[in-house]
């Protein structure tokens, strides 16, 4: 037969009193049913733990081996109950955060700052990915959370964290790099390099649309899959290409960017619905307060 928690919580409060009485009034029990309970728990263990007489209550030399050891067992049982309540709350457990390249650079530093300040106990995992991989570790469970530009895929929950201006990339030098806005028709006779088509076939739809709209197709002279790369092909005036504002960060010479008219790109934070971690739900709302006060596009 083992000890009970209760029995271990009564064992302690008399050895802290003293007293038969005063724990009991500590505990707000009759004392008749205390002294039972530590008879029982001295049969269990088959060991005296108290002594008794006119001078008071005193622990036995078992008695004070014991009290150590129930202490640990229920400041461990205490531990595990935070435990299972920091989780029901959202406060404990495991995150995997999977961010796309292009916000990666902007987006994690304050994401991972905000959930250290608010759920210092959630460990989070973090990960730079492509669209596609990112999309399907939503599906397969491999990511909780992800920060991207809007995948446009049925079967995802999503909410706006960001919305910067799209501009165009231009090389230094290059004629049009003097101006302040650019329209997209005013850029149909350059040299475009651009993601491959197959990185995300949904975004390179809108693309189309968006450069139809303008009155062209643009002439795609090379492709990168990295926005690095794609800056690298700028700087050294192979064509042009679109991004977000917050893309500028990753490379300070060699390239101008420059607005595009009426064009605005968001970022979202996306999950899957079916996904019930209470964590996520707690991780979803403090990224929720930190994007209504914080430009998300400036941050780093």
């Amino acid at each position: 037969m083992t000890p009970d928690l209760r029995q271990f919580r009564y064992f302690v409060a008399v050895a802290e009193e003293s007293s038969f009485t005063q724990a009991a009034a500590r505990l707000m029990i009759t004392q008749q049913s205390l002294s039972q309970q530590i008879n029982t728990l001295e049969r269990i263990l088959g060991a005296r733990l108290f002594d008794r007489d006119s001078r008071g209550t005193r622990l036995t030399d078992t008695g004070a081996l014991f009290l150590p050891e129930a202490r640990a067992v229920l400041d461990r049982a205490d531990e595990a109950v935070a435990v299972v309540r920091g989780a029901v709350r959202g406060e404990t457990g495991e995150l995997r955060l999977a961010f796309l390249a292009t916000t990666a650079n902007h987006l994690l530093p304050p994401v991972v700052r905000a959930a250290r300040d608010h759920l210092p106990n959630l460990k989070l995992t973090t990960e730079e990915t492509s669209i596609g991989s990112l999309v399907e570790g939503l599906f397969d469970g491999r990511y909780d959370l992800a920060f991207t530009r809007p995948p446009q895929v049925p079967g995802l929950a999503a909410r706006t964290v960001a919305t910067e201006q799209v501009c165009v990339v231009l090389p230094q030098g290059h004629p049009l790099a003097d101006r302040t806005e650019l329209a997209l028709s005013e850029l149909a006779n350059e040299l475009w390099v651009m993601t491959p088509r197959n990185s995300w076939e949904p975004w390179h739809q809108r693309f189309d649309e968006n450069f139809r709209a303008a009155g062209f197709t643009p002439d795609i002279v090379a492709r990168d899959a990295g926005v690095q790369g794609l800056l690298g092909l700028v700087a050294a005036g192979v064509g042009i290409t679109r991004l977000g504002w917050s893309a500028h960060n990753l490379r300070r010479t060699g390239v101008v960017f420059i607005p595009l008219t009426g064009e605005s790109m968001p970022t979202e934070m996306v999950w899957r619905p079916g996904n019930t971690s209470p964590a996520l739900r707690r991780m979803v709302d403090v990224v929720t307060d930190l994007a209504a006060t914080t430009d998300l596009t400036a941050t780093g």
